[in-house]
C-alpha cells in the first residue's frame, strides 16, 4: 500500500453541510488538499469512512491488526474500542498490547481506559485496575475516553473508587462511556448526571428517549448476539444528533459478512434519510470522542470510502490516510507477526467434578433470550439421576459450568434454558467479563471433555459430541488468535455449525454463552463463585423453596 497524490471524482457526500454534489477530491500526502465542485461523469459516491462507536475487538477473536484487515473491506476506517476484555486477563499490559498491535496497520483504533477491572467483586479476574492505573492511562494521548462504566450500582450509590475514576476522566476532559441496561427514572438521571455520556444497552425506545432527555447519547447496537437496531432506529428521525452506531461484540464469521455498513444499508432501505444515517455513524462519534478521523473536508486526513449507490451501499474502495486499504471486497492490509501473552492456570477436570447432589428442592434456572444479553429466572424441578442433578435435554434445561482459569477452584454449577443442545457440549474462554471457562452441555462427560480441550489449548472455543472434537485455540489472553482473520473465521464457522448440529437454535450460541457470566446484566447469571442475581446484586442458591 502506498499513499500517492491522486484525485477521484463522483457524487460527494458533504455531511457537515448535509448535501450531495458532483465534484473531484484531490489527495496529497495522506490528506485532502482540496475538493472541486464540478460536473463529472462518474456515478459513484465518495463519503467519509464508517466508524464503530463501541466495540470490544477481543470479541471478534482476532487481534486488532486482523480485525482491521476484515473491517476495512466493509468501509470501516475507525473504531472506538474498549479493551476491557483483555484488561480483565492481563491488566494494563493487555491494553498496551492492543495499542501496539493496532498501530502496525493503517487503521484508526481509538482505545479507552477500562473502568471496571474486575467488573464486580463477585468473580475472579486476572487483574485489577484501580484509580492509579486509570490515571496513568487517561494521561496518554492514545487513550481517548473512560470505557463503559458497567458498575452502575457503584455510580448510583456513590462508590468512592467508581466516582474517583469518573473524576479522572473529567480532569483530562475525556468522555465516559455508559452501560446501564434497564436503568430508568431517577436512577437514570443520577447515573447520567454523574458524567456518563453514552449507553449501548437500551433495549426499548422508552428507555432510550428517557436517557436522551437527560443528555445521554444512545448507541444503536447490532452485534452477533445483542441486537437493538429495530427497536431504536426511529431515533434517527427524531434525534439524529444523539445517535451513534456500534456492534459491541462481533464474532469473526459475522465480521466477514459485514460491519457498520450493514446497519447503514438497512436504515437507508427502511426509508430513513441517508445523510442523517451517515452523520450518526461518522460525524457523531468523531465529535463526541474527538477522533482524528477525516470527514471529507479540505485539510482532513484522507479517510473515505467509495460506494456504488446509497441503496445497495456496496463498498468499492476504502482509503485511510490516503492509502487504498480495501478494493472490491478484498483487503489490502497484510497480516503482521504478533506475540501471544496469556494467563491460564486451570487444570483438567473429570465428569465427577461436575456432579451436583439434590436436596429435593426446585431450582433456579437461567433463561437465555435470543438477541438479548438480559436473562430471566425460571423455577422448576430438576432432572435427577441417582440423586444428582443432570441436564434435562427433553425440556431443554442444561447444565452450565463456570470454571476458574486463574487459580485452582471447584467449578460453579447452574442450569440454563434455550441453548437447545440434545447431545454434546460447547465451551469457551471468552466469558465476559473475567473470561473464566464457561461451558454448557447435555451430559457431564461431554462437559468435562469440552472444558479439558480448552485446558489443553490454554484458551479458545471448543465443541464435542463425545467422539468428535473441534477447537479454535485463542492463545492471546485466551481471547484472540493471531492467525489470518479469514482462516480463523472459517474455523469458528465450523465450530458454530457443529454446535447448531448438536441442537442449538441460537443465532450465535458462543456469543450468547459468553454473556451468561456477565453479572452486570440482569437477571440471573453464573460466575466462578456461584449463581448471581443481577437485580439484588447478590449471590443466590441454586436450590430454592420458591414455587
Amino acid at each position: 500500500m502506498k499513499t500517492n497524490n491522486f484525485s477521484l471524482s463522483g457524487n460527494i457526500i458533504d455531511l457537515e453541510n448535509e448535501r450531495i454534489y458532483q465534484g473531484t477530491v484531490f489527495v496529497e500526502n495522506g490528506h485532502i488538499n482540496r475538493i472541486l465542485e464540478e460536473p463529472v461523469k462518474s456515478k459513484q459516491y465518495i463519503l467519509p469512512g464508517l466508524i464503530d462507536a463501541h466495540v470490544h475487538i477481543e470479541s471478534s477473536m482476532l487481534i486488532p491488526s486482523e480485525f482491521a484487515r476484515l473491517a476495512v473491506v466493509h468501509g470501516t476506517v475507525a473504531t472506538v474500542s474498549d479493551p476491557h476484555e483483555i484488561a480483565n486477563v492481563l491488566g494494563v499490559a493487555g491494553v498496551e498490547y492492543m495499542i501496539e498491535n493496532g498501530s502496525k496497520v493503517p487503521f484508526k483504533f481509538n482505545f479507552g481506559a477500562p473502568s471496571c477491572v474486575p467488573a464486580t467483586a463477585f468473580e475472579t479476574a486476572g487483574a485489577v485496575l484501580g484509580p492509579a492505573e486509570i490515571d496513568d492511562l487517561l494521561q496518554r494521548d492514545d487513550i481517548k475516553y473512560l470505557s463503559e462504566m458497567m458498575n452502575y450500582p457503584g455510580v448510583l450509590f456513590n462508590d468512592p473508587m467508581v466516582m474517583e475514576k469518573i473524576a479522572l476522566a473529567k480532569k483530562y476532559n475525556k468522555p465516559v462511556d455508559g452501560h446501564a441496561p434497564g436503568v430508568r427514572g431517577k436512577d437514570a438521571e443520577t447515573y447520567i448526571k454523574a458524567g456518563i455520556t453514552t449507553d449501548h444497552e437500551c433495549f426499548t425506545m422508552e428507555e432510550a428517549l428517557e436517557k436522551i432527555q437527560h443528555g445521554m447519547k444512545i448507541q444503536i447496537r447490532e452485534g452477533s448476539a445483542a441486537k437493538n437496531f429495530d427497536a431504536l432506529i426511529p431515533l434517527i428521525e427524531t434525534h439524529p444528533d444523539m445517535v451513534l452506531f456500534c456492534s459491541d461484540d462481533k464474532h469473526p464469521d459475522d465480521l466477514v459478512r459485514g460491519h457498520i455498513n450493514l446497519l447503514v444499508k438497512k436504515a437507508i432501505q427502511m426509508g430513513y434519510d441517508s445523510l442523517k444515517v451517515l452523520k450518526s455513524c461518522i460525524v457523531n462519534p468523531i465529535r463526541h470522542y474527538k477522533l482524528d478521523v477525516g470527514m471529507l473536508r479540505s485539510g482532513d486526513a484522507a479517510d473515505f470510502i467509495i460506494v456504488d449507490n446509497l441503496q445497495d451501499f456496496n463498498v468499492l474502495k476504502t482509503y485511510i490516510n490516503g492509502m487504498l486499504v480495501a478494493e472490491n471486497g478484498q483487503t489490502l492490509i497484510e497480516s503482521v507477526e504478533a506475540n501471544t501473552p496469556n494467563q491460564f492456570r486451570a487444570e483438567a477436570i473429570a465428569a465427577g467434578d461436575l456432579a451436583f447432589p439434590s436436596n429435593g428442592k426446585q431450582i433456579r434456572v437461567i433463561e437465555a433470550l435470543e438477541g438479548q444479553l438480559i436473562t430471566r429466572t425460571i423455577v422448576t424441578n430438576p432432572k435427577l439421576v441417582n440423586g444428582k442433578m443432570v441436564s434435562d435435554t427433553q425440556n431443554d434445561i442444561l447444565k452450565l459450568v463456570v470454571y476458574n482459569r486463574y487459580e485452582k477452584a471447584k467449578p460453579a454449577i447452574a442450569f440454563i434454558k434455550n441453548f437447545g443442545l440434545t447431545k454434546g457440549a460447547i465451551a469457551s474462554t471468552v466469558a465476559h467479563d473475567s473470561h473464566n471457562i464457561i461451558a454448557v452441555g447435555a451430559d457431564d462427560e461431554c462437559l468435562a471433555r469440552a472444558i479439558n480441550l480448552l485446558v489443553e489449548s490454554k484458551g479458545g472455543v471448543s465443541v464435542t459430541d463425545g467422539e468428535n472434537d473441534h477447537v479454535l485455540p485463542l492463545p492471546v489472553a485466551g481471547l484472540m488468535t493471531p492467525a489470518d482473520g479469514y482462516i480463523a473465521a472459517k474455523a469458528y464457522e465450523t465450530i458454530d455449525a457443529m454446535a447448531k448440529k448438536l441442537g442449538s437454535s441460537l443465532h450465535a450460541p458462543y456469543m450468547t454463552l459468553s454473556f451468561m457470566a456477565l453479572l452486570v446484566i440482569p437477571q440471573l447469571k453464573l460466575s466462578d463463585k456461584g449463581l448471581f442475581d443481577g437485580g439484588s446484586f447478590s449471590f443466590v442458591e441454586l436450590e430454592t423453596e420458591t414455587s
